[in-house]
């Protein structure tokens, strides 16, 4: 078991993680039952999600500065919190470009990509919860394999999904706000990736 005062940063790292889950789950609900005109009224509660994380992320950085000894390297915990952090205002920035490019029909494909954020970010928190037990685990390693299966999936999908936009759409004001949209949905399971890498590469420093 990670000694007392080295729990705090490990259970940090579970509550940013859950958050991005949360934040996932939460524009996954909005964008499959998708009513533009409501979106306005989700945003502050994506946003009460974002503050959370980020008042946690700070929870973790007023620690840094007091703390003689960490359980990993300081700048690892301040990169991985960075990480867990920038995932869940990505996650943000979708309901955001949904908004403000005003778009009014949800692409079956966008759909296909939301949901791979939800995988995403259920993957990286099994990742995240087994740092703690990093010396012992036998399936963390397995773990991040799998996420990363799941990021080459997305890319997959992203590059079908701006294919079928570029070749079969002809307005050139859906082109652009999908392009966009599109490419915000596979930054956020790039950033799960990102994590999970993290994680591989502090768990290599220290074996």
């Amino acid at each position: 078991m990670a000694r007392k005062n080295d729990a705090f940063y490990f259970d940090a790292f579970c509550a940013c993680a859950d958050y991005s889950c949360q934040a996932a789950q939460l524009l996954s609900k909005i964008m499959h039952e998708f009513d533009p005109d409501a979106i306005e009224e989700k945003i502050e509660e994506m946003h009460a999600i974002e503050q959370a994380a980020d008042e946690k992320k700070h929870e973790i950085q007023d620690a840094l500065t007091t703390a003689f000894v960490t359980p990993i390297e300081r700048e690892d915990i301040a990169e991985l919190s960075d990480y867990l952090d920038t995932l869940t205002d990505r996650i943000e920035g979708v309901l955001h470009r949904l908004y403000f490019d005003n778009i009014r029909e949800m692409r079956p494909d966008a759909l296909k990509m939301v949901e791979m954020i939800v995988r995403g970010c259920d993957a990286m928190r099994e990742v995240v919860g087994e740092l703690a037990q990093f010396k012992k685990s036998k399936t963390l390693r397995q773990r991040v394999v799998e996420l990363n299966t799941i990021e080459e999936e997305a890319d997959a999908l992203y590059m079908r999904a701006m294919r079928e936009l570029h070749t079969t759409c002809t307005d050139p004001i859906v082109i652009f706000t999908w392009h966009e949209t599109y490419s915000f949905l596979e930054y956020c399971v790039d950033y799960c990736e990102h994590v999970a890498d993290k994680i591989d590469d502090i768990v290599m420093k220290n074996s």
